[in-house]
C-alpha cells in the first residue's frame, strides 16, 4: 500500500446514503465500472467528519477497512500524524448535515470554510494535491470566486460538480462539439438552492460544446409562481424546446387519471406542479437559457436545445428511478471514476469554471426571487473557457 496513491476524505456527514457515504464507500468497497467490479488504484487512508448523527457510519468503516483513520480536524487528515502533506488527493463532499439556512433560504453548508482548511495545509506544508468538490463550490459567490481564483493561483487540479453531467443519457449522445445554438433549456425537478444546481449543470454540460465555447453570463431573472404561468403562457422562454424535453422524461405525469400517452395542457400543468419555478438568462454571445423545476411532473433532469440549422437535439442525464435512485445510486460510479483520473493524472477530466459558472448562477437566481422575481444583471459572470472535445458522460 505504501505505493498506491493516498487519499483524504473531508465529509459533512458519513451516514447511511449521504453523498459522503456513496462517494468515499466507493473508495473504500469499489463500484461497479466497464462490466466488472473495479477495486480504485488508490486508498482512503484518512475522514474527517463535521457533524456525526444517529446511524453515522465513519467508525464502522474505520473498524473495517484498517488502513482508514478518522481525524477530529481537517489539517490532521492531511498530515496523518506527520509533520507534512500525506496524502496525493482530497476529495471534499460538503452536502447533507444539519446546517443554518440564511434569509434567502440558502443552506450554509461550509464547504468554503472546509476547502480553506485543506489550502491552510497546503501553504504550511509547500506542498499540494488535486481537490475534488461535490456540487457547487459555495453558496457564497465571493467565496466561490475565491476557491477557483486560489487552485489557480496555486496550481493545483481542482475539480467539482454533481454526477448529472457524466451519468448515463437516453439516448447516449452530446452536445455536437463546435456547433451553433441560440436557444436551450433544462426541465427537472427539485428545489431552490439544491436541485437548481443539477438542472443547471444538465445544461451547461451541454452548450458549453457549442461554438465559441462558454462566452459567460450577463443577465438573469427568475419566475414563480403566478408569474411562472404568465410568462408561460405568453412566450417568454420557447414552448417547444420546453415540450422536447419533456418527452425524454420517464417520469412525467399522466394529465388525466386512465390517459397515459396525453400531453398535460397550461391547466393541467397547473393542478399538478404547485410551485413553478425558472429561471432564464442570457449568455454573451447571444444564448438564452432556461431552466424549470416542476416538481410534481417530472422526478429527472431533461435537456433540450435548438441547434444552428432549426432541428431540436434533446435527451436526459438518466438516475435510476425511486427507490434505485437513493439505494443503488450508480450514477456516482462514474464521478468516483472521473475523481480517481484527476488525482492519478494531476489535472482535472472537465473543467472547473462549468461549476463556478453554475454556481453564480444558483447564487444570482436566489438573489433574483429574493428581489420579488427582478432581473439582476451579473458582469461578474463573465467566465470564459471552452470545454474539451472528449465526451465525460457514462456511454456503456
Amino acid at each position: 500500500m505504501s505505493n498506491r496513491p493516498k487519499i483524504a476524505g473531508i465529509v459533512t456527514e458519513y451516514r447511511k446514503f449521504s453523498h459522503g457515504q456513496h462517494i468515499c464507500d466507493r473508495f473504500l468497497e469499489g463500484y461497479g465500472w466497464a462490466g466488472k467490479h473495479h477495486q480504485p488504484d488508490m486508498d482512503l487512508v484518512s475522514l474527517y467528519v463535521d457533524q456525526r448523527p444517529e446511524g453515522d457510519l465513519s467508525e464502522d468503516r474505520a473498524a473495517r477497512f484498517p488502513h482508514m483513520a478518522i481525524y477530529q480536524t481537517v489539517a490532521d487528515a492531511l498530515l496523518c500524524g506527520t509533520d507534512t502533506l500525506a496524502v496525493d488527493g482530497v476529495v471534499l463532499v460538503g452536502e447533507h448535515g444539519k446546517y443554518d439556512t440564511n434569509e434567502k433560504g440558502q443552506r450554509l453548508y461550509p464547504r468554503y470554510e472546509l476547502f480553506k482548511q485543506i489550502v491552510a495545509v497546503f501553504k504550511l506544508t509547500g506542498k499540494t494535491c488535486p481537490i475534488f468538490n461535490d456540487k457547487h463550490l459555495s453558496w457564497n459567490w465571493d467565496w466561490a470566486k475565491e476557491m477557483y481564483d486560489i487552485s489557480q493561483e496555486m496550481g493545483f487540479a481542482f475539480m467539482a460538480g454533481s454526477s448529472l453531467p457524466v451519468t448515463y443519457r437516453t439516448p447516449g449522445i452530446d452536445f455536437p462539439y463546435g456547433e451553433e445554438t441560440k436557444e436551450a433549456v433544462c426541465v427537472g425537478y427539485g428545489g431552490v438552492d439544491s436541485y437548481d444546481f443539477h438542472a443547471l449543470e444538465t445544461l451547461q454540460c451541454m452548450v458549453e460544446r457549442r461554438k465559441g465555447g462558454e462566452s459567460g453570463v450577463t443577465w438573469l431573472e427568475a419566475y414563480r409562481g403566478d408569474r411562472f404561468w404568465e410568462a408561460h403562457g405568453s412566450g417568454v422562454w420557447p414552448r417547444d424546446l420546453f415540450e422536447s424535453a419533456l418527452c425524454r422524461s420517464h417520469t412525467l405525469k399522466p394529465a388525466r387519471e386512465g390517459f397515459n400517452h396525453t400531453f398535460p395542457t397550461i391547466d393541467e400543468l397547473k393542478k399538478l406542479v404547485e410551485d413553478p419555478v425558472a429561471y432564464q438568462y442570457g449568455h454573451a454571445d447571444g444564448l438564452v437559457s432556461t431552466m424549470f423545476l416542476m416538481r410534481g411532473l417530472v422526478e429527472d433532469f431533461n435537456f433540450a436545445a435548438r441547434m444552428g440549422d432549426g432541428r431540436i437535439l434533446s435527451t436526459q442525464m438518466y438516475l435510476p428511478m425511486p427507490p434505485a435512485r437513493t439505494t443503488l445510486a450508480n450514477f456516482f460510479s462514474p464521478q468516483a471514476h472521473h475523481i480517481e483520473q484527476m488525482i492519478l493524472n494531476g489535472k482535472a477530466n472537465y473543467p472547473v469554471e462549468r461549476t463556478l459558472l453554475t454556481t453564480g448562477l444558483v447564487a444570482a437566481a436566489v438573489e433574483s426571487l429574493h428581489l420579488e422575481q427582478k432581473r439582476v444583471e451579473t458582469p461578474h459572470l463573465d467566465i470564459q473557457y471552452k470545454a474539451s472535445e472528449a465526451s465525460h458522460f457514462w456511454n456503456v
